[in-house]
C-alpha cells in the first residue's frame, strides 16, 4: 500500500495531517481497539489524535466535517475487525 501524501513529502514520513482520515483511523484502532468509534465524543477524538506521536499539524485547524470523517473511517475499520 503507498504512503500517504504527508508521508511521502521529501521522500521521509511528515506526520499524520487532518486530512488523513484513514490512516489516523488506522492508528485509532491499534491504540483503541475494543472502543466503539461512536461512542467517542469529538473533544475526546480530537485530544486523542493531537496526542498521537505521528500527529503533526496544527490542533486548531480541526473541523467538525474532519473529525467526523476520522470518525467514519475508523468505525468502517471497527466494523472489519469486529464482523
Amino acid at each position: 500500500m503507498p504512503a500517504p501524501p504527508s508521508a511521502r513529502a521529501n521522500g521521509g514520513f511528515m506526520g499524520f495531517k487532518w486530512d488523513d482520515a484513514e490512516d489516523i483511523a488506522l492508528s485509532l484502532m491499534e491504540t483503541h481497539p475494543a472502543v466503539h468509534p461512536l461512542q467517542v465524543r469529538f473533544t475526546d477524538l480530537h485530544r486523542w489524535v493531537t496526542e498521537m506521536a505521528a500527529f503533526d499539524d496544527d490542533p486548531a485547524a480541526s473541523s467538525e466535517g474532519k473529525l467526523e470523517a476520522i470518525q467514519m473511517a475508523w468505525l468502517e475499520e471497527y466494523e472489519d475487525a469486529h464482523a
